[in-house]
C-alpha cells in the first residue's frame, strides 16, 4: 500500500470514529464541542487580547468532552459499553470510571455564559464592554460562539485608607504599607477581595478577634480622571462594636478527655488542676499538665493574635495523641476586653496493634514481601510519649540481573520511644507550630543471603527531630551505634573473596558510633509553583572523639578495639538536590544530582562497607545492575560472575533527569537519562582505575530509557526499560556505545536491556 492510500484510509478511520459518537445521541440532541471566544475592537493590545481570550475560555461552562486529536475516546467507551445491569463488574467500571457521558448542547446556557463573560471583563477594569453570544451547528454537533468588545482598561490612580482616629481605623491604616492595591495597577475586583482578606489577617494579629473581611468596603470612584479610578478603603458603619475592639486573653481552660456527643463538661472539684496560666479539667488524670504549657502559645494577658491561635492548634494536633482538637473563644465575663480560650481534646485509643503486609523493592533489584507487626502505646508516661515496638520478617527475590537463588531472608525487631519535646540538660525551645521530638531507638536484624552468608546487626540511636516550618526539617542523632557481625559464611563466598578480596569487607565485623545530622528543605507541596525544589544534606561523624581521645592511628598500627572490634573513624557528607519544572498540567521535568564523599582516618584505613556509596539499580542508574558500576573505570564483572557484585566507593557523583507526562487515565509515561559513578579515595592495586582523578568526567556511566507509571492513588507501580549508552569500564575511546544499540538483536538485548520493577518514583 503506498503512502497516499494509507493516509487516506487513516483519515477515514479517524473520521468514522469521530462521527460514531453522534449516533448514540438522544433524538433531537446535539453534541456540544466547545466554545469559541472572539475579542473585538482596537482599545486593547494584542497581549491583553490573548490573555483575555485564555481567561474567558476557562470560565465558560460546561466543558466539552475530552478529546485527543479530535477524537473522544472516553465518550466512545461510555457509548459502546451501554447500560450495565449491575452497579459492579467490568462494564460498570468502564462506564463510570473510564467513560464520560456526552455533553449536550441543550446543557449550554448562552445568556448565562454571556453574563459571566461580561462580569469578568468589567471586574478586571474593562468597563462598558459589550458581549454577545451565538452558536453554530455542524450536523449533529454544535459550537458556542462568544464575542467580547472590551474598552480601554481602567488603572488605579490613588488608594485612600481611613483617616479618623478610632482604634479600628488606625489599625486598618497601619496595614497600608503592604497593600495589594498599587498605583497604576489595573483595576481588579479579585485583588480588592484579596486586599480585604489581607487587612483582616493583619487585624487578627492585633487582637481584633471578631473582625471579618465583610466589615470592610472599597469604594470605587471612576470620575477622577480618564480611565483611572480612586479606591477608598472604609470600615462599614454597620460593623458591630465587638469587631472594632481588640481583645486580650483571660482564662485558658483545657478539657484533655473530651468526648464528642456526650456531656463531658461536668466539673468535679478534684478534677480541676491549676497549672501556671491554665485550668485543666482531667477527671481521669490522663495527662501531665506541663504538656499543655509547651503546646499552647497563649498566656494570660496576651493580646489575641491568629498566629498563636493556629500554632497552638497545630502543636496539639502534632502531639499525635488526640483524635479531635477543637478550640473556642468566648467573651470573658470580667471587666475589660478579654476572651476566655477553651480547648476540647479527644484522645486517640491509648494502645493499638497493627499488622501490615508490604510489597517492597530496593536498589539491588530485589522484590519481595515483608510482614510487620506493630504495637503502639500513646501517652506512655502521661506526657504524650509514643512507644512503638515492632517485629518484622520478609523475603526478597532478585528479579533483575542474574538470579542464581541468592535470595534474602530477614527478620528482626525494633523499639522506638518518642517524647514530644527536647530531652536535654540544656534548655531548648522550638517556636514553630511543629512539635519538636526526642527519639530513642534500639533494634536487631538478622539477614540471611542464601548460599553466601548471614549478618547480624544491632542498632541504637538517640536524637532530635524538629521542623522550623513546613519546608525545613532537622534531624540530629547525638549518637548512633551500629554493630554488625557475620555468620555462616559459605565456601562459595570464600571462593569469591579469594578471586576478589574486596568482597571480604562485606563480612567484616563493624562497630560504628557517633553523631549524624541531616537538613531537609522542600517546597514541592506548593503545586502552583512552576519550579519546586528538594534538598537534603547529611553529615556522619563516626568515632571522631574516641579517635582523638585515644590517639588511634591505624597507619602506625595503633588500632584501638572495643570488645575486640576496631571502631570506625570517618567523616561522610552527602548532598542531594532535586528540581521539578512544571511544563503543563500533566507534565514535568524532574532532575536530581547527588554529590557525596567519605574520608576514613585515625582508627580506620577505609570506610566501613555499609557506610560506603553504591550506584546503579532501580532508583539510581537504571541502565546498570545494582552496585555493578565502578569504582571509576574498574571492571568487576570478571571476578563476580556467579552473583551480583557489591561495588562500593568513597566518592559519588550522580545525575538523573526525567520527563514525566500523563498518557491516559492512570497511566503515565517517562523518558529519562542517568549518569554517574563512584570512586575510591586511595589507590587500590586490586582495583585498577578505581581511584578518583582529574579524569573523573571521562569515567561517568550513562544510561537512558523509558517507562510507564501506573498511579493507583494508594501506590505508584513503576516499570522502566533502560540501556547503557556509555560504559566506563571499557577502554578509553571505546566507552560510548551508541553505535552498538540494536533492539532487534537478542544478544544485545540480553546483555544491555535492563527491566526495572519498582514502587514509587525514583526521586
Amino acid at each position: 500500500m503506498n503512502k497516499p492510500h494509507f493516509l487516506y484510509i487513516l483519515f477515514l478511520a479517524l473520521f468514522a470514529a469521530s462521527c460514531s459518537n453522534t449516533r448514540f445521541l438522544p433524538e433531537g440532541e446535539l453534541l456540544y464541542t466547545g466554545a469559541k471566544i472572539k475579542i473585538e475592537g482596537n482599545d486593547t493590545s494584542n497581549k491583553e487580547n490573548k490573555a483575555l481570550k485564555t481567561a474567558l475560555k476557562n470560565i465558560v461552562r460546561p466543558k466539552p468532552n475530552s478529546s485527543i486529536l479530535g477524537l473522544r475516546p472516553k465518550l466512545y467507551v461510555y457509548n459502546i459499553v451501554g447500560t450495565p445491569k449491575k452497579e459492579k463488574g467490568l462494564r460498570y467500571w468502564l462506564k463510570t470510571k473510564v467513560g464520560e457521558p456526552p455533553v449536550l448542547y441543550s446543557q449550554v446556557d448562552l445568556e448565562y455564559n454571556k453574563s459571566v463573560l461580561q462580569n469578568f471583563v468589567e471586574n478586571n477594569g474593562y468597563f462598558n464592554a459589550h458581549t454577545s453570544a451565538d452558536s453554530t451547528r455542524h450536523g449533529k454537533k454544535a459550537t458556542a460562539e462568544y464575542s467580547v468588545k472590551p474598552r480601554k482598561q481602567y488603572k488605579i490612580r490613588e488608594v485612600k485608607f481611613p483617616t479618623d482616629s478610632s482604634a479600628i481605623s488606625t489599625a486598618v491604616r497601619k496595614t497600608s504599607k503592604r497593600s495589594l492595591l498599587k498605583k497604576d495597577q489595573a483595576y481588579s475586583l479579585d485583588v480588592i477581595k484579596e486586599e480585604r482578606i489581607r487587612i483582616d489577617t493583619r487585624l487578627k494579629e492585633k487582637g481584633f478577634y471578631y473582625f471579618n473581611p465583610d466589615y470592610l468596603k472599597v469604594q470605587v470612584d471612576s470620575t477622577v480622571a480618564d480611565h483611572q479610578v480612586d479606591l477608598i478603603v472604609k470600615v462599614k458603619e454597620e460593623a458591630p462594636k465587638l469587631a472594632e475592639t481588640a481583645y486580650k486573653i483571660n482564662k485558658i481552660i483545657v478539657y484533655p478527655n473530651f468526648s464528642i456527643g456526650s456531656d463531658s463538661l461536668s466539673i468535679e472539684s478534684d478534677s480541676v488542676v491549676k497549672y501556671n496560666d491554665f485550668t485543666i479539667i482531667d477527671q481521669e488524670n490522663l495527662f501531665k499538665p506541663r504538656i499543655f504549657d509547651r503546646a499552647l502559645y497563649f498566656k494570660k494577658g496576651d493580646l489575641y493574635n491568629r498566629t498563636n491561635h493556629n500554632l497552638s492548634l497545630n502543636r496539639l494536633v502534632n502531639l499525635g495523641t488526640f483524635k479531635f482538637v477543637k478550640n473556642q473563644f468566648k467573651t470573658s465575663d470580667t471587666l475589660g476586653n478579654y476572651l476566655d480560650a477553651y480547648y476540647y481534646l479527644t484522645p486517640l485509643p491509648k494502645k493499638s496493634l497493627r499488622l501490615e503486609v508490604l510489597a517492597k523493592t530496593n536498589s539491588a533489584n530485589y522484590t519481595g514481601t515483608e510482614l510487620n507487626l506493630n504495637w503502639s502505646n500513646r501517652n506512655t508516661f502521661r506526657g504524650a510519649e509514643l512507644l512503638t515496638i515492632s517485629a518484622f520478617g520478609g523475603v526478597e527475590v532478585q528479579v533483575s540481573g542474574q538470579n542464581n537463588g541468592f535470595n534474602v531472608y530477614r527478620f528482626g525487631t525494633e523499639a522506638n520511644l518518642v517524647w514530644p519535646r527536647f530531652i536535654s540538660p540544656l534548655k531548648l525551645k522550638s517556636s514553630s507550630g511543629f512539635v519538636p521530638k526526642t527519639k530513642a531507638t534500639i533494634g536487631y536484624e538478622f539477614q540471611n543471603r542464601t548460599k553466601l552468608y548471614s549478618l547480624q546487626t544491632f542498632k541504637g540511636s538517640f536524637g532530635y527531630l524538629w521542623k522550623a516550618n513546613e519546608r525545613t526539617e532537622h534531624l540530629l542523632n547525638v549518637t548512633e551505634i551500629t554493630y554488625a557481625s557475620p555468620q555462616n559464611v559459605t565456601a562459595l563466598y570464600q571462593q569469591q573473596i579469594a578471586a576478589n578480596p574486596s568482597l571480604g569487607k562485606v563480612i567484616e565485623k563493624q562497630l560504628i558510633f557517633g553523631p549524624t545530622y541531616s537538613f531537609t528543605y522542600t517546597n514541592t507541596l506548593e503545586k502552583r509553583r512552576k519550579n519546586t525544589f528538594y534538598y537534603k544534606g547529611t553529615i556522619d561523624l563516626a568515632g571522631n572523639i574516641a579517635g582523638l581521645a585515644t590517639g588511634a592511628n591505624s597507619k602506625k598500627g595503633d588500632t584501638i578495639k572495643v570488645f575486640g572490634v576496631p571502631f570506625s573513624q570517618f567523616i561522610k557528607i552527602e548532598n542531594e538536590f532535586r528540581h521539578y519544572l512544571k511544563l503543563g498540567q500533566d507534565s514535568q521535568l524532574a532532575s536530581r544530582i547527588i554529590v557525596g564523599a567519605g574520608f576514613a582516618y585515625g582508627n580506620s584505613r577505609e570506610m566501613p562497607f555499609i557506610k560506603q556509596f553504591f550506584i546503579g539499580g532501580t532508583n539510581s542508574l537504571r541502565a546498570f545492575r545494582a552496585r555493578s558500576i565502578g569504582p571509576g573505570s574498574y571492571d568487576g564483572s570478571a571476578t563476580t560472575s556467579s552473583f551480583l557484585a557489591d561495588q562500593s566507593g568513597d566518592l559519588k557523583l550522580e545525575f538523573n533527569t526525567e520527563y514525566r507526562a500523563k498518557i491516559y487515565g492512570l497511566v503515565k509515561g517517562a523518558l529519562f537519562i542517568d549518569a554517574g559513578n563512584i570512586w575510591l579515595m586511595n589507590n587500590n592495586p586490586e582495583k585498577p582505575g578505581a581511584q578518583f582523578s582529574k579524569k573523573f568526567l571521562n569515567e561517568l556511566a550513562v544510561g537512558a530509557g523509558a517507562g510507564l507509571r501506573f498511579d493507583f492513588s494508594f501506590l505508584i507501580l513503576r516499570t522502566d526499560f533502560a540501556f547503557p549508552i556509555r560504559k566506563p569500564y571499557l577502554p578509553d575511546g571505546q566507552r560510548w556505545v551508541l553505535d552498538q544499540i540494536n533492539f532487534g538483536n537478542s544478544s544485545w538485548r540480553k546483555e544491555n536491556l535492563v527491566f526495572n520493577l519498582a514502587i514509587g518514583y525514583p526521586f
